[in-house]
């Protein structure tokens, strides 16, 4: 099973990236996704999140807005934070794993935004890193409901520079101009990367 790692600085166009490959029929998993079911409900996150920001539970969950207030500016908060989600989405993530390799799947993608940040690089047979022109990218996420040029700033300055990124990757795939062409740069960087038997499995679906 080879394991694809999709990662990239916000704004850069991984959601959508990960929704091009997942109607490839390429299963995905959302570390985001985790995380938000870790702090859900009676998720397994919630009572050690809560012990850390006592102010931030709401009933069996986790208020992720006022969580988010918390730590972006405080560096000192998010790594408190992330000791705890990370060794548990990790897991979440393994489990997941071993599902598909018993279902004999032959190519997977994690979407795993710290990707680098979280060293998560070792796991995963390659690291596709997507970006975008520095203007694009800060238009799209000033168009996010809420945000803020200040939070914007905070949010980057605490991932790694989007250059190191691309210095990292195995396979850089270009977002800045729109969802058909970064979708014939996903379907080139998988013709060059997985077996002649794998990609007839998914052509029809790339078309």
């Amino acid at each position: 099973m080879k394991i694809i790692g999709l990662t990239g600085s916000i704004g850069m166009g991984k959601s959508t990236a990960a929704a091009l490959l997942r109607k490839m029929g390429i299963p995905v998993h959302e570390a985001d996704k985790a995380v938000h079911k870790l702090l859900g409900p009676r998720g397994r996150a919630v009572a050690a999140v809560a012990q850390l920001f006592p102010d931030c539970r709401k009933g069996n969950q986790i208020d992720r807005r006022t969580l988010g207030q918390l730590v972006y500016a405080n560096r000192a908060a998010l790594k408190r934070l992330e000791s705890v989600l990370h060794p548990l989405v990790q897991q979440d993530t393994a489990r997941w794993l071993k599902r598909q390799h018993t279902r004999r799947t032959p190519v997977v993608v994690l979407d795993i935004p710290l990707l680098f940040e979280a060293g998560r690089e070792p796991g995963c047979d390659v690291v596709w890193v997507v970006s975008a022109a520095p203007t694009i990218q800060k238009a799209r996420v000033l168009a996010r409901p809420g945000m803020t040029e200040a939070r914007f700033k905070a949010i980057v300055r605490r991932q790694l520079p989007d250059a190191e990124k691309r210095r990292r990757a195995n396979v850089v795939i270009p977002t800045g101009d729109g969802v058909a062409l970064t979708k014939v740069h996903l379907q080139s960087a998988l013709k060059r990367g997985i077996t002649a038997g794998v990609w007839q499995r998914y052509w029809k679906k790339l078309l």
